[in-house]
């Protein structure tokens, strides 16, 4: 394993995020990363399980 590169401009933040569940909204603390002006989230916000730091899950404020 090894490290390609360290981004810059990163901050680590947690959110109230909200996120729809089927026909339930459910609401729950996050850990993101701020890049760029855009949130990835890192883990989920219903079951707390890990997620990949990846344009798809992006949250763009």
């Amino acid at each position: 394993m090894k490290i390609l590169k360290v981004l810059e401009n990163t901050e680590f933040v947690i959110v109230d995020l909200e996120v729809n569940l089927g026909k339930e909204k459910r609401t729950g603390l996050t850990l993101c990363v701020k890049y760029n002006g855009e949130y990835y989230p890192l883990n989920t916000a219903h079951d707390g399980r890990p997620i990949l730091m990846n344009e798809e899950n992006v949250i763009r404020n």
